[in-house]
Protein backbone atom coordinates (compact mmCIF):
# COMPACT_ATOMS: atom_id res chain seq x y z
CA UNK A 1 0.00 0.00 0.00
CA UNK A 2 1.55 3.59 -0.85
CA UNK A 3 2.56 6.16 1.81
CA UNK A 4 2.73 9.04 0.07
CA UNK A 5 0.89 11.65 -0.50
CA UNK A 6 -2.62 11.29 -2.07
CA UNK A 7 -3.86 13.98 -4.55
CA UNK A 8 -6.93 14.59 -2.11
CA UNK A 9 -5.19 15.75 1.02
CA UNK A 10 -5.46 19.12 1.84
CA UNK A 11 -1.86 19.53 2.05
CA UNK A 12 -1.41 19.31 -2.09
CA UNK A 13 -4.26 21.92 -2.28
CA UNK A 14 -3.56 24.15 0.27
CA UNK A 15 -1.27 26.53 -0.99
CA UNK A 16 -3.53 27.12 -4.46
CA UNK A 17 -6.64 27.44 -2.36
CA UNK A 18 -4.68 30.47 -0.76
CA UNK A 19 -3.77 31.91 -3.46
CA UNK A 20 -6.64 31.83 -5.20
CA UNK A 21 -8.62 33.73 -2.00
CA UNK A 22 -6.15 35.97 -2.15
CA UNK A 23 -6.45 36.91 -5.76
CA UNK A 24 -9.86 36.75 -5.77
CA UNK A 25 -10.42 39.43 -3.06
CA UNK A 26 -7.75 41.84 -5.14
CA UNK A 27 -10.27 40.98 -7.93
CA UNK A 28 -13.84 41.82 -6.15
CA UNK A 29 -11.51 45.05 -4.53
CA UNK A 30 -10.47 45.86 -8.13
CA UNK A 31 -14.22 45.72 -9.24
CA UNK A 32 -15.24 47.78 -5.62
CA UNK A 33 -13.29 50.72 -6.52
CA UNK A 34 -14.65 51.05 -10.57
CA UNK A 35 -18.38 50.71 -9.19
CA UNK A 36 -18.02 52.26 -6.11
CA UNK A 37 -17.38 55.92 -6.43
CA UNK A 38 -16.04 56.80 -2.95
CA UNK A 39 -13.61 53.96 -3.02
CA UNK A 40 -12.41 54.71 -6.34
CA UNK A 41 -11.86 58.54 -4.98
CA UNK A 42 -9.99 57.26 -2.38
CA UNK A 43 -6.95 55.48 -4.12
CA UNK A 44 -7.01 52.61 -1.86
CA UNK A 45 -5.11 50.17 -4.19
CA UNK A 46 -6.32 46.78 -5.22
CA UNK A 47 -4.34 44.73 -2.96
CA UNK A 48 -4.59 46.90 0.41
CA UNK A 49 -8.22 46.47 0.11
CA UNK A 50 -8.80 43.31 -0.83
CA UNK A 51 -6.12 42.22 1.86
CA UNK A 52 -8.52 44.26 4.53
CA UNK A 53 -11.54 41.84 2.86
CA UNK A 54 -9.61 38.94 3.28
CA UNK A 55 -9.10 39.94 7.22
CA UNK A 56 -12.98 40.51 7.49
CA UNK A 57 -13.51 37.42 6.19
CA UNK A 58 -11.60 35.21 7.70
CA UNK A 59 -12.66 37.21 11.28
CA UNK A 60 -16.28 36.18 10.63
CA UNK A 61 -15.04 32.35 9.17
CA UNK A 62 -13.25 32.29 12.98
CA UNK A 63 -16.64 33.12 14.82
CA UNK A 64 -19.06 30.99 12.98
CA UNK A 65 -16.34 27.52 12.82
CA UNK A 66 -13.37 28.51 15.06
CA UNK A 67 -10.87 28.42 12.71
CA UNK A 68 -9.26 29.75 10.46
CA UNK A 69 -9.55 30.04 6.38
CA UNK A 70 -5.76 30.11 6.32
CA UNK A 71 -2.59 28.07 7.01
CA UNK A 72 -0.77 30.95 8.64
CA UNK A 73 2.70 29.53 7.32
CA UNK A 74 1.23 29.68 3.55
CA UNK A 75 0.65 33.58 4.76
CA UNK A 76 3.54 34.61 6.06
CA UNK A 77 5.68 32.65 2.64
CA UNK A 78 4.30 34.14 1.11
CA UNK A 79 4.36 37.92 2.18
CA UNK A 80 8.36 36.63 3.36
CA UNK A 81 9.21 35.41 -0.54
CA UNK A 82 6.75 38.24 -2.51
CA UNK A 83 8.89 40.96 -1.22
CA UNK A 84 12.20 38.35 -2.27
CA UNK A 85 11.00 37.77 -5.43
CA UNK A 86 9.52 41.37 -6.73
CA UNK A 87 13.08 43.45 -5.90
CA UNK A 88 15.25 40.36 -8.14
CA UNK A 89 12.65 41.01 -10.71
CA UNK A 90 13.01 44.68 -10.66
CA UNK A 91 16.63 44.69 -10.28
CA UNK A 92 16.62 42.57 -13.65
CA UNK A 93 15.15 44.98 -15.81
CA UNK A 94 17.88 46.18 -18.18
CA UNK A 95 18.41 50.17 -17.14
CA UNK A 96 20.08 52.70 -18.79
CA UNK A 97 22.91 52.84 -17.48
CA UNK A 98 23.58 56.06 -18.00
CA UNK A 99 20.69 57.38 -15.75
CA UNK A 100 21.42 54.77 -13.18
CA UNK A 101 25.55 56.38 -12.90
CA UNK A 102 24.00 60.38 -13.51
CA UNK A 103 21.50 59.64 -10.45
CA UNK A 104 23.61 58.03 -8.31
CA UNK A 105 23.46 61.55 -5.98
CA UNK A 106 19.66 60.46 -5.58
CA UNK A 107 20.26 57.02 -4.88
CA UNK A 108 22.76 57.68 -1.70
CA UNK A 109 19.68 60.68 -0.69
CA UNK A 110 16.62 57.38 -1.03
CA UNK A 111 19.74 55.65 1.02
CA UNK A 112 20.41 58.50 3.76
CA UNK A 113 16.61 59.43 3.88
CA UNK A 114 15.48 55.72 4.42
CA UNK A 115 18.35 55.26 7.62
CA UNK A 116 17.35 58.96 8.95
CA UNK A 117 13.38 57.83 9.03
CA UNK A 118 14.77 54.57 10.92
CA UNK A 119 16.50 56.59 13.81
CA UNK A 120 13.97 59.01 13.83
CA UNK A 121 11.18 56.05 14.44
CA UNK A 122 13.39 54.95 17.29
CA UNK A 123 14.10 57.89 18.66
CA UNK A 124 10.11 59.08 18.91
CA UNK A 125 9.46 55.66 19.96
CA UNK A 126 11.85 55.55 22.88
CA UNK A 127 10.85 59.08 24.11
CA UNK A 128 7.10 58.37 23.55
CA UNK A 129 7.49 55.21 25.82
CA UNK A 130 9.51 56.66 28.68
CA UNK A 131 6.23 59.54 28.46
CA UNK A 132 3.79 56.91 28.89
CA UNK A 133 5.51 55.08 31.31
CA UNK A 134 4.73 58.04 34.19
CA UNK A 135 0.84 56.93 33.54
CA UNK A 136 0.76 53.21 32.28
CA UNK A 137 2.86 50.82 34.19
CA UNK A 138 4.65 47.90 32.83
CA UNK A 139 5.89 49.74 29.78
CA UNK A 140 9.12 48.49 28.52
CA UNK A 141 10.43 51.37 26.69
CA UNK A 142 13.25 49.99 24.59
CA UNK A 143 10.23 48.19 22.68
CA UNK A 144 10.22 51.98 20.80
CA UNK A 145 12.90 50.27 18.64
CA UNK A 146 10.21 48.02 17.66
CA UNK A 147 8.79 50.83 16.11
CA UNK A 148 11.11 51.27 12.82
CA UNK A 149 11.23 47.35 12.75
CA UNK A 150 7.27 47.63 12.27
CA UNK A 151 6.98 50.45 10.11
CA UNK A 152 10.23 50.64 8.39
CA UNK A 153 11.31 46.76 8.43
CA UNK A 154 7.50 45.23 8.39
CA UNK A 155 6.39 42.10 9.87
CA UNK A 156 9.33 39.78 9.34
CA UNK A 157 11.36 41.90 11.32
CA UNK A 158 9.02 43.42 13.42
CA UNK A 159 8.26 39.76 14.56
CA UNK A 160 12.09 38.99 15.08
CA UNK A 161 12.89 41.77 17.04
CA UNK A 162 9.32 41.31 19.28
CA UNK A 163 10.17 37.55 19.59
CA UNK A 164 13.79 38.38 20.48
CA UNK A 165 12.46 41.17 23.39
CA UNK A 166 10.12 38.86 24.55
CA UNK A 167 12.70 35.67 24.55
CA UNK A 168 15.79 37.56 25.58
CA UNK A 169 14.60 40.04 27.50
CA UNK A 170 11.43 39.48 28.92
CA UNK A 171 9.06 41.55 27.43
CA UNK A 172 5.77 39.95 27.89
CA UNK A 173 3.75 39.49 24.49
CA UNK A 174 6.39 41.05 22.67
CA UNK A 175 6.09 39.07 19.73
CA UNK A 176 2.45 40.86 19.53
CA UNK A 177 3.82 44.00 20.08
CA UNK A 178 5.78 43.81 16.94
CA UNK A 179 3.58 42.45 14.70
CA UNK A 180 0.62 44.52 16.15
CA UNK A 181 2.82 47.41 14.93
CA UNK A 182 4.08 46.49 11.51
CA UNK A 183 -0.13 46.20 11.15
CA UNK A 184 -0.41 49.80 12.18
CA UNK A 185 2.17 50.49 9.97
CA UNK A 186 0.00 49.27 6.49
CA UNK A 187 -2.83 51.58 7.86
CA UNK A 188 -0.64 54.38 8.54
CA UNK A 189 0.27 53.92 4.42
CA UNK A 190 -3.12 53.66 3.45
CA UNK A 191 -4.38 56.71 5.25
CA UNK A 192 -1.04 59.15 4.82
CA UNK A 193 -0.81 57.76 0.87
CA UNK A 194 -4.43 58.48 0.38
CA UNK A 195 -4.50 62.01 1.99
CA UNK A 196 -1.21 62.88 -0.26
CA UNK A 197 -2.96 61.44 -3.11
CA UNK A 198 -6.20 63.44 -3.22
CA UNK A 199 -4.03 66.31 -2.18
CA UNK A 200 -2.60 66.30 -5.33
CA UNK A 201 -5.79 65.17 -7.28
CA UNK A 202 -7.89 68.32 -6.03
CA UNK A 203 -4.61 70.77 -6.87
CA UNK A 204 -4.79 68.94 -10.50
CA UNK A 205 -1.47 68.03 -10.12
CA UNK A 206 -1.01 64.60 -11.19
CA UNK A 207 -3.18 61.20 -12.79
CA UNK A 208 -4.04 58.34 -10.31
CA UNK A 209 -3.44 54.77 -12.31
CA UNK A 210 -7.57 54.64 -12.70
CA UNK A 211 -7.52 57.91 -14.75
CA UNK A 212 -4.41 56.96 -16.84
CA UNK A 213 -5.92 53.76 -17.77
CA UNK A 214 -8.91 55.42 -19.68
CA UNK A 215 -6.61 57.83 -21.53
CA UNK A 216 -3.59 56.10 -22.12
CA UNK A 217 -2.02 53.16 -24.21
CA UNK A 218 1.76 53.32 -23.17
CA UNK A 219 1.27 50.02 -21.74
CA UNK A 220 0.50 48.69 -25.43
CA UNK A 221 3.73 50.20 -26.14
CA UNK A 222 5.71 49.31 -23.70
CA UNK A 223 4.58 45.53 -24.46
CA UNK A 224 6.48 45.81 -28.15
CA UNK A 225 9.39 43.40 -27.58
CA UNK A 226 12.59 45.68 -27.77
CA UNK A 227 15.39 45.69 -30.34
CA UNK A 228 17.25 41.93 -29.73
CA UNK A 229 14.69 40.34 -27.45
CA UNK A 230 14.40 36.86 -27.55
CA UNK A 231 10.80 36.40 -29.56
CA UNK A 232 7.37 35.78 -27.51
CA UNK A 233 7.25 31.88 -28.07
CA UNK A 234 9.81 29.80 -29.09
CA UNK A 235 10.94 26.22 -27.79
CA UNK A 236 10.88 28.06 -24.65
CA UNK A 237 8.09 30.84 -23.66
CA UNK A 238 9.37 33.98 -22.93
CA UNK A 239 7.44 34.48 -20.02
CA UNK A 240 9.10 31.46 -18.89
CA UNK A 241 12.46 32.58 -19.56
CA UNK A 242 11.71 35.58 -16.84
CA UNK A 243 10.46 33.72 -14.20
CA UNK A 244 13.21 31.47 -14.41
CA UNK A 245 15.90 34.30 -14.22
CA UNK A 246 14.19 35.48 -11.04
CA UNK A 247 13.57 31.89 -9.60
CA UNK A 248 17.74 31.41 -10.27
CA UNK A 249 18.36 34.58 -8.90
CA UNK A 250 16.08 34.01 -5.70
CA UNK A 251 17.78 30.84 -5.38
CA UNK A 252 21.44 31.66 -5.09
CA UNK A 253 20.29 34.34 -2.79
CA UNK A 254 19.54 31.84 -0.84
CA UNK A 255 22.34 29.51 -0.95
CA UNK A 256 24.36 32.46 -0.03
CA UNK A 257 21.89 33.41 3.10
CA UNK A 258 22.19 29.25 3.83
CA UNK A 259 25.67 29.36 3.59
CA UNK A 260 26.24 31.84 6.12
CA UNK A 261 23.45 30.72 8.63
CA UNK A 262 25.80 27.56 8.85
CA UNK A 263 28.62 29.55 10.16
CA UNK A 264 26.90 30.78 12.24
CA UNK A 265 24.80 27.57 13.37
CA UNK A 266 28.78 26.64 14.30
CA UNK A 267 28.49 29.25 17.06
CA UNK A 268 31.75 30.60 16.67
CA UNK A 269 29.99 34.31 17.12
CA UNK A 270 28.12 33.28 20.21
CA UNK A 271 25.01 35.10 20.47
CA UNK A 272 25.58 38.18 18.33
CA UNK A 273 25.27 35.85 15.53
CA UNK A 274 22.21 33.82 16.65
CA UNK A 275 20.11 36.85 17.99
CA UNK A 276 21.50 39.30 15.70
CA UNK A 277 23.19 38.85 12.98
CA UNK A 278 21.07 35.24 11.90
CA UNK A 279 17.53 37.63 12.21
CA UNK A 280 19.19 40.31 10.26
CA UNK A 281 20.59 37.77 7.50
CA UNK A 282 16.96 36.09 6.73
CA UNK A 283 15.20 40.00 7.18
CA UNK A 284 17.00 40.81 4.44
CA UNK A 285 16.22 38.59 1.89
CA UNK A 286 14.77 41.14 -0.26
CA UNK A 287 17.98 43.15 -0.04
CA UNK A 288 20.30 39.97 -1.10
CA UNK A 289 17.81 38.88 -3.83
CA UNK A 290 18.30 42.63 -5.35
CA UNK A 291 22.33 41.78 -4.69
CA UNK A 292 21.99 38.51 -7.05
CA UNK A 293 19.62 40.12 -9.42
CA UNK A 294 22.03 42.59 -10.11
CA UNK A 295 25.02 40.10 -10.72
CA UNK A 296 22.99 37.49 -12.84
CA UNK A 297 22.64 40.36 -14.90
CA UNK A 298 25.92 41.89 -15.61
CA UNK A 299 26.62 37.95 -16.00
CA UNK A 300 24.29 37.66 -18.98
CA UNK A 301 25.35 41.22 -20.14
CA UNK A 302 28.95 39.85 -20.50
CA UNK A 303 28.01 36.53 -22.08
CA UNK A 304 26.41 38.99 -24.61
CA UNK A 305 29.48 41.08 -24.92
CA UNK A 306 31.70 38.58 -25.48
CA UNK A 307 29.23 37.41 -28.79
CA UNK A 308 28.41 33.96 -26.58
CA UNK A 309 24.85 35.22 -26.40
CA UNK A 310 23.49 37.25 -29.23
CA UNK A 311 20.46 38.25 -27.85
CA UNK A 312 18.29 39.76 -24.97
CA UNK A 313 17.07 37.60 -22.75
CA UNK A 314 15.35 39.94 -20.28
CA UNK A 315 12.43 41.90 -21.25
CA UNK A 316 11.65 44.93 -19.06
CA UNK A 317 7.55 44.68 -19.75
CA UNK A 318 7.48 41.13 -18.42
CA UNK A 319 9.79 41.72 -15.36
CA UNK A 320 7.51 44.73 -14.31
CA UNK A 321 4.65 42.39 -14.48
CA UNK A 322 6.26 39.61 -12.29
CA UNK A 323 6.97 42.46 -9.62
CA UNK A 324 4.35 43.71 -10.08
CA UNK A 325 2.11 40.35 -9.13
CA UNK A 326 4.71 39.72 -6.29
CA UNK A 327 3.88 43.30 -4.88
CA UNK A 328 0.28 42.68 -4.96
CA UNK A 329 0.52 39.03 -3.30
CA UNK A 330 2.90 40.21 -0.47
CA UNK A 331 0.49 43.15 0.38
CA UNK A 332 -2.82 41.21 -0.04
CA UNK A 333 -0.95 38.09 1.83
CA UNK A 334 0.85 40.50 4.62
CA UNK A 335 -2.86 42.26 5.44
CA UNK A 336 -4.44 38.91 5.64
CA UNK A 337 -1.88 37.45 8.53
CA UNK A 338 -2.23 40.55 10.30
CA UNK A 339 -3.21 39.26 14.15
CA UNK A 340 -4.08 41.87 16.47
CA UNK A 341 -3.55 39.91 19.58
CA UNK A 342 -1.75 42.63 21.34
CA UNK A 343 -4.46 44.84 21.84
CA UNK A 344 -6.67 41.83 23.94
CA UNK A 345 -3.02 43.12 25.96
CA UNK A 346 -4.80 46.27 27.82
CA UNK A 347 -1.83 47.92 28.89
CA UNK A 348 -0.52 47.62 25.25
CA UNK A 349 -3.83 49.71 24.12
CA UNK A 350 -2.48 53.10 25.15
CA UNK A 351 1.36 52.34 23.72
CA UNK A 352 0.22 51.25 20.25
CA UNK A 353 -2.12 53.99 19.55
CA UNK A 354 0.49 56.72 20.43
CA UNK A 355 3.10 54.97 18.73
CA UNK A 356 1.45 54.05 15.47
CA UNK A 357 0.17 58.17 15.38
CA UNK A 358 4.04 59.47 16.45
CA UNK A 359 4.97 57.29 14.27
CA UNK A 360 2.65 57.96 11.03
CA UNK A 361 2.86 62.05 11.41
CA UNK A 362 6.68 61.82 12.20
CA UNK A 363 7.40 59.61 8.87
CA UNK A 364 5.12 61.80 7.02
CA UNK A 365 6.80 64.93 7.86
CA UNK A 366 10.09 64.21 7.57
CA UNK A 367 9.45 62.11 3.66
CA UNK A 368 7.66 65.66 3.10
CA UNK A 369 10.27 67.70 3.14
CA UNK A 370 12.75 65.95 1.91
CA UNK A 371 11.16 64.85 -1.13
CA UNK A 372 10.19 68.66 -1.54
CA UNK A 373 14.11 69.72 -1.32
CA UNK A 374 15.94 66.65 -2.59
CA UNK A 375 13.80 65.04 -5.40
CA UNK A 376 13.19 67.67 -7.88
CA UNK A 377 11.29 66.83 -10.78
CA UNK A 378 9.51 64.10 -9.03
CA UNK A 379 8.90 64.67 -5.44
CA UNK A 380 5.57 63.41 -5.25
CA UNK A 381 6.62 59.85 -6.44
CA UNK A 382 9.59 60.27 -4.07
CA UNK A 383 7.45 60.61 -1.23
CA UNK A 384 4.94 58.08 -2.41
CA UNK A 385 7.62 55.44 -2.62
CA UNK A 386 9.73 56.31 0.33
CA UNK A 387 6.36 57.09 2.84
CA UNK A 388 5.19 53.94 1.53
CA UNK A 389 7.95 52.08 2.12
CA UNK A 390 9.11 53.14 5.48
CA UNK A 391 5.32 52.98 7.36
CA UNK A 392 4.40 49.40 5.86
CA UNK A 393 7.05 47.72 3.35
CA UNK A 394 8.61 48.42 0.16
CA UNK A 395 5.75 46.48 -1.81
CA UNK A 396 3.37 49.10 -0.01
CA UNK A 397 6.04 52.08 -1.34
CA UNK A 398 5.67 50.57 -4.88
CA UNK A 399 2.00 49.84 -4.57
CA UNK A 400 1.03 53.87 -3.93
CA UNK A 401 4.05 54.74 -6.50
CA UNK A 402 2.06 52.84 -8.95
CA UNK A 403 -0.96 54.95 -8.51
CA UNK A 404 0.86 58.46 -10.11
CA UNK A 405 3.64 56.21 -11.97
CA UNK A 406 2.26 52.50 -13.19
CA UNK A 407 4.97 51.75 -15.13
CA UNK A 408 7.86 53.49 -13.01
CA UNK A 409 9.46 56.00 -15.89
CA UNK A 410 10.27 58.11 -13.27
CA UNK A 411 13.20 57.03 -11.29
CA UNK A 412 11.77 56.75 -7.75
CA UNK A 413 11.42 52.78 -8.14
CA UNK A 414 14.76 52.52 -9.54
CA UNK A 415 16.67 54.53 -6.31
CA UNK A 416 14.29 52.48 -4.49
CA UNK A 417 15.85 49.28 -5.31
CA UNK A 418 19.54 51.10 -5.35
CA UNK A 419 19.57 52.35 -2.12
CA UNK A 420 19.16 49.24 -0.56
CA UNK A 421 23.33 49.17 -0.40
CA UNK A 422 23.58 52.94 1.24
CA UNK A 423 20.82 51.86 3.68
CA UNK A 424 22.13 49.11 4.98
CA UNK A 425 26.08 50.55 5.45
CA UNK A 426 24.24 53.29 6.72
CA UNK A 427 22.13 51.79 8.96
CA UNK A 428 24.12 48.95 10.47
CA UNK A 429 24.71 51.19 13.77
CA UNK A 430 20.92 51.46 14.65
CA UNK A 431 21.13 47.51 14.03
CA UNK A 432 23.37 46.93 16.60
CA UNK A 433 21.32 49.06 18.65
CA UNK A 434 18.10 47.05 18.82
CA UNK A 435 20.42 44.27 20.96
CA UNK A 436 22.02 46.38 23.07
CA UNK A 437 19.14 48.83 24.38
CA UNK A 438 16.81 46.52 26.36
CA UNK A 439 19.67 44.95 28.39
CA UNK A 440 19.83 47.50 30.86
CA UNK A 441 18.43 51.20 31.77
CA UNK A 442 21.97 52.37 31.26
CA UNK A 443 21.84 51.22 27.92
CA UNK A 444 18.32 52.62 26.91
CA UNK A 445 20.02 56.14 27.82
CA UNK A 446 23.22 55.45 25.61
CA UNK A 447 20.75 54.29 23.10
CA UNK A 448 18.75 57.68 22.98
CA UNK A 449 21.86 59.64 23.30
CA UNK A 450 22.94 57.52 20.38
CA UNK A 451 19.80 58.07 18.03
CA UNK A 452 20.04 61.83 18.64
CA UNK A 453 23.46 61.77 17.98
CA UNK A 454 22.94 60.03 14.76
CA UNK A 455 19.80 61.85 13.68
CA UNK A 456 22.36 65.43 13.36
CA UNK A 457 24.43 63.55 11.78
CA UNK A 458 22.32 61.72 8.54
CA UNK A 459 20.12 64.77 8.50
CA UNK A 460 22.77 67.06 7.75
CA UNK A 461 24.63 64.88 5.63
CA UNK A 462 21.19 64.10 3.51
CA UNK A 463 20.38 68.09 3.41
CA UNK A 464 24.68 68.23 2.31
CA UNK A 465 23.42 69.94 -0.96
CA UNK A 466 20.80 72.76 0.41
CA UNK A 467 22.90 73.58 3.69
CA UNK A 468 26.22 74.52 1.19
CA UNK A 469 23.96 76.29 -1.33
CA UNK A 470 22.53 78.68 1.63
CA UNK A 471 26.26 79.28 2.26
CA UNK A 472 27.43 80.08 -1.00
CA UNK A 473 24.28 82.32 -1.46
CA UNK A 474 25.03 83.99 2.30
CA UNK A 475 28.74 84.88 0.93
Amino acid sequence: MSTGINFWDISIWSFLITLTILLTAMMVANFLRRIIKPLRKSLIPSSVLGGFLVLLADFIFKEITGNSMFNSAILEALTYHGLGLGFAAVALKTTDRNMVNGNKKDILNYGLTTVSVYVLQGFIGIIALLLIGFFVSGTFPAAGLLLPMGYGQGPGQAYNWGHTYEILWGFENGTSFGLTLAATGFISASVGGIFYLERLKKKGLVKTAYESELISSEEEEENKPAKGEIPLSESMDKLTVQIALVLIAYALAYIFMWSINKFIETGTLGNFGSNTLQPLLWGFNFLISTVFAVLLKTFLRFLKKKRIMRREYTSNFMQNRISGFAFDIMVVASIAAIKLSAFKVHSFIIPIIILSIVGGVGTYIYCHITAKKLFKGYEYESFLVLYGTLTGTASTGIILLREIDPQFKTPAATNLVYQQLYAILFGFPVLLLLGFAPQSTANLWITLILLTVLLIGYTLLLFRSVIFKKKKKST
